[in-house]
C-alpha cells in the first residue's frame, strides 16, 4: 500500500496529526523517507497573499503553522524543524519579491533540506515556471516535499507526474481567480460605478454617488485651475500663477482619523498634470486608462511600467456620467495644447525665452522637417539661427541650408502687427476686460480665504467658551489654538490689504488709459523691455500655424510661406545674410558693375556710393557698402593695390594676398587658418595687417592642407594643422 494509499485510508490520523493531537510514534514513517534525509533539516513553509488574508484569515495561518507537528510525525525531531514564515501578505505568481522562496531554493542547492512541507503546493508557487525549478532543484538534491495528502518524491515517476498537475492547478486557479475578479471589475466599471477614489474637487457619498465637493472654495480653485489654463497654456506657466498668488489645493484626506475632512496644500506640478489629464472633470467616467507593460517585470527589471493609453483605447468611456467643471470639447483641446507642449518632433514645444520666435513653428521647404533653433555667440553678441538636422538624423549628405533667426523674425513681427493692427481699439477693451476679470478672481478668492479664516477662530473661540473655566488642562489648550488662529487671520487681513494696493479691484483712470495708449501703439508694445520673447512667441502661436521656408545655398533671398490660423495663406521673400559674395544671386552682376565703375575712372568711394544707390547688399548685411569694402573686391580680382611697403617683409614672409595667389586659396580661408593657428604670422603696428612667414616646405605643408579640406570640416591630422618652425628674421628679400 503506498502513501497516498496510506493517507486516505486514514483521514482521521492525518487530520489529527496535522493538529498536534496525534503522537508523532502512532504515524507510520513514509518509506520514501530515508535516514540520510532525516539527518537535514525539515522546513515549514507558511504565506498567505494578501495582508488582509494575514490578519482575518486566522484559521489558515494556525492551520499552516501546526504543520510542525506534521514534520515530527513523519520522522524528524523539533529542533530540526525549520519554519519560513517571511514570504507573509506576498502573491506565488511570481518569486519576485518572495525571499522565503529564495531561501528555501539555497538551502536545497547548499543540501540542507531533507523535506520541504506545506499545507499544499498552491502555497509554494502558483507559477509552474516556478514550481517547476523547484521541483527540479529538490530532485538533484533528493529533497522530499510533503503537503496534508502525503509525500512526494520528485524522482518517482508517478509521484513527479502528480506534483506536475498540482502546479498545473494551482496556477489555473491563479488565473481564474484573476480573471473573475477582472471581469467582475470590468462589469461594475462598465455600469460606471468602480472608484479606488476621487480626485479633488469632488466627494463620493455613502451612497456611492460622486458629486461636486461642498465647499465653495474648494470648486472654485479647481475652475480656477482650468480657466488659467487655457489662458497660459502651460502646465509650469499654471504652476507659477499658482504659486505667485499663494493659492493652495483644498484636497480631502483619503485615510487616517481625520479622513474626509478638507486639507489645503501647496500646488505641485504632477498633481496639475493629474488633473488636466483626468476626464472626469469634463464629467467623463473612465477606467483603464493605463496598460502594465509585462516585459519589464519579465526581464528582471523591477515593476512593470505602466503606459497611458489614448481615449480610444480605454476599456470603459462613459461621456457625461459625472458632474463637470469643463467640457469634453475644452479636455480634448487641452490634451492637444499639452501634447504640442512637449518638445518631441511634430510638436511645437513650450515658448521659452530664447530669442528665436519662431521655434517649433519654422519648417523646412525642402525635406518637411522642423528647423532646430540654436544660439551663437560672435563678438560678445548672442544671434539665433535656425538650422535642419535631416542629415543627422538620416546620416546623409547635408543639402538643407538653415539662415540666421533675425530676418525670418522680423517678417514674422512685421505680419503680426499688420493683422493685429486694425482690432487695437478691440484689443485694448479685450485686455481691460480680461484684466479686471483677473483680479476679480482673484478677490473673490482672498474674500474666501478670509471667511475660512475668520471661522476656523470663531468655532475654537466657541470651544474655549464652552469648556469648563475649572478644567485648565483643556482650556489652556484652546487658548493656544485661538491665539494661533486669530495670528493667522490677522496676518492674511494684512496681506489681503497689501494684496488691494497693489490691485485694487477696479481698474485706475490712468491704468484704463496707459493700456489704451499701448494698444493704439503696437509696435512700441512689441518691442518695448516688459515683453518678453515668450509672450511674443504666444502671440505668433495664436495667429500662426507655421512658416515654410525654401533656403538656396546660392542666393541671399529666401521664400517664405506663412499659414495663418484658420486657413490663410501668403507669401513673402526676404533677403538673409550670407557668408561670402560668391553666395550672392546677384554675384556676376555685382563685379561686373564694380569692374565698369571702376575702369570708367572712379574712385572706390564714389563706386561705393553708386553700389548704394543702385540697391546692392553686402552678404552679411552688416550695412551700406564702403570705399574699404570696395578696395578688397578690387584688389582679389587685381584690379587695385594697396601701397604697401615690401620692405616691411622679411626672409619667406608674405602678405595675405600674395601667399593666397601663390597657394590658389581664397585670403577668408588663408585667414581662417592664421586665426587657428595653423600659419605662422604677426600683424604690421601701424596698419594692422597680417604677415604671414612661409618658406618652400610650409608651403607644400598649406598646399596639401588646402587640397584635402571641405566645407564644414574643422578637425584634421595634426602634421598638416602643425606650423613648422620660424627661421629668425632677415632682411627683405625679392620673390
Amino acid at each position: 500500500m503506498s502513501d497516498h494509499d496510506l493517507t486516505s485510508a486514514s483521514p482521521v490520523t492525518t487530520v489529527q496529526a496535522s493538529t498536534g493531537t496525534q503522537q508523532s510514534g502512532m504515524m507510520p514513517r513514509s518509506a520514501k523517507i530515508h535516514d540520510w534525509q532525516l539527518d537535514r533539516l525539515a522546513v515549514v513553509y507558511v504565506r498567505q497573499s494578501s495582508p488582509h488574508q494575514v490578519l482575518h484569515h486566522r484559521e489558515s495561518r494556525e492551520r499552516q503553522y501546526a504543520l510542525v507537528n506534521r514534520a515530527v510525525a513523519l520522522g524528524w525531531s523539533r529542533e530540526r524543524v525549520l519554519t519560513i514564515d517571511e514570504d507573509q501578505g506576498h502573491s506565488a505568481k511570481t518569486s519576485e519579491g518572495r525571499t522565503g522562496f529564495h531561501r528555501i531554493l539555497t538551502e536545497v542547492t547548499m543540501g540542507h533540506l531533507g523535506l520541504v512541507l506545506g499545507i499544499e503546493m498552491a502555497r509554494l508557487a502558483r507559477s509552474n515556471k516556478d514550481w517547476h525549478q523547484l521541483l527540479e532543484v529538490c530532485a538533484i538534491f533528493g529533497t522530499v516535499l510533503a503537503d496534508e495528502d502525503g509525500v512526494y518524491d520528485p524522482n518517482d515517476s508517478n509521484d513527479r507526474l502528480l506534483l506536475g498537475l498540482k502546479g498545473t492547478i494551482s496556477e489555473f486557479e491563479l488565473v481564474t481567480m484573476r480573471n473573475r475578479l477582472e471581469r467582475g471589475k470590468l462589469n461594475k466599471a462598465q455600469r460606471g460605478e468602480l472608484f479606488h477614489k476621487v480626485p479633488f474637487g469632488y466627494v463620493r457619498l455613502a451612497t456611492g454617488e460622486v458629486v461636486l465637493d461642498p465647499d465653495e472654495q474648494a470648486r472654485a480653485v479647481v475652475q480656477l485651475l482650468f480657466d488659467k489654463f487655457a489662458e497660459l497654456g502651460t502646465l509650469y506657466g499654471l504652476f507659477r500663477y499658482l504659486v505667485r498668488n499663494k493659492i493652495r489645493l483644498g484636497m480631502r484626506i483619503q485615510n487616517g482619523p481625520q479622513r474626509g475632512e478638507l486639507a489645503w496644500r501647496r500646488p505641485a506640478l504632477p498633481t496639475l498634470n493629474q488633473v488636466l489629464h483626468n476626464p472626469i472633470y469634463a464629467g467623463a467616467y473612465a477606467y483603464g486608462r493605463r496598460a502594465s507593460i509585462a516585459q519589464r517585470r519579465a526581464a528582471g527589471q523591477g515593476q512593470p511600467r505602466r503606459r497611458w493609453l489614448p481615449p480610444s483605447e480605454w476599456k470603459v468611456l462613459l461621456r457625461d456620467r459625472l458632474p463637470a467643471y469643463i467640457t469634453w470639447e475644452q479636455y480634448l483641446a487641452n490634451q492637444q495644447r499639452l501634447q504640442q507642449n512637449r518638445s518631441m518632433p511634430g510638436s511645437a514645444g513650450t515658448p521659452r525665452q530664447g530669442a528665436a520666435l519662431l521655434a517649433g513653428l519654422l519648417v523646412c521647404g525642402g525635406c518637411g522637417r522642423c528647423f532646430r533653433s540654436s544660439y551663437r555667440s560672435h563678438r560678445g553678441k548672442v544671434r539665433a539661427y535656425y538650422g535642419c538636422e535631416r542629415h543627422l538624423l538620416e546620416d546623409t549628405e547635408r543639402v538643407c541650408t538653415g539662415l540666421q533667426a533675425a530676418a525670418i523674425d522680423e517678417l514674422a513681427a512685421r505680419e503680426i502687427l499688420r493683422a493685429i493692427e486694425p482690432a487695437s481699439l478691440e484689443l485694448s477693451l479685450k485686455a481691460m476686460e480680461d484684466i479686471q476679470l483677473e483680479r476679480g478672481r482673484l478677490h473673490r478668492h482672498w474674500k474666501q480665504r478670509l471667511e475660512r479664516a475668520r471661522y476656523e477662530s470663531q468655532r475654537i473661540e466657541r470651544q474655549y467658551q464652552a469648556v469648563e473655566p475649572e478644567n485648565r488642562l483643556v482650556a489652556r489648550t484652546l487658548e493656544q489654538r485661538w491665539e494661533e488662529a486669530l495670528c493667522q487671520q490677522r496676518q492674511l487681513e494684512d496681506d489681503y490689504d497689501r494684496f488691494l494696493r497693489e490691485q485694487p479691484p477696479q481698474l485706475r483712470d490712468d491704468e484704463r488709459g496707459r493700456i489704451k495708449t499701448l494698444s493704439a501703439d503696437l509696435p512700441t508694445l512689441w518691442n518695448a523691455p516688459t515683453t518678453t520673447a515668450a509672450d511674443r512667441k504666444e502671440i505668433i502661436r495664436l495667429l500662426i500655424e507655421r512658416v515654410v521656408v525654401h533656403v538656396r545655398r546660392d542666393s541671399e533671398y529666401v521664400d517664405a510661406t506663412i499659414q495663418w490660423r484658420g486657413g490663410c495663406t501668403t507669401s513673402h521673400e526676404i533677403v538673409r545674410p550670407v557668408l561670402h559674395y560668391g553666395r550672392l544671386r546677384d554675384y556676376d552682376r555685382l563685379m561686373e558693375r564694380i569692374e565698369t565703375l571702376w575702369r570708367e575712372g572712379r574712385t572706390a568711394a564714389q563706386v561705393a556710393e553708386k553700389l548704394n544707390d543702385e540697391g546692392f547688399r553686402t552678404p552679411k548685411k552688416r550695412g551700406d557698402y564702403t570705399t574699404a569694402l570696395v578696395q578688397n573686391i578690387l584688389e582679389r580680382r587685381g584690379l587695385h593695390r594697396r601701397t604697401i611697403r615690401h620692405e616691411q617683409l622679411g626672409d619667406s614672409e608674405w602678405w595675405i594676398p600674395d601667399l593666397a595667389a601663390k597657394l590658389q586659396v581664397s585670403t577668408h580661408k588663408l585667414r581662417s587658418w592664421v586665426v587657428r593657428g595653423w600659419v605662422s604670422g604677426r600683424k604690421t603696428c601701424g596698419q594692422g595687417l597680417w604677415i604671414l612667414w612661409a618658406d618652400a616646405q610650409e608651403r607644400r605643408r598649406l598646399a596639401r592642407l588646402n587640397a584635402r579640406s571641405r566645407r564644414g570640416v574643422t578637425s584634421y591630422p595634426k602634421p598638416w594643422t602643425t606650423p613648422g618652425r620660424k627661421r629668425q628674421r632677415g632682411s627683405a628679400t625679392a620673390r
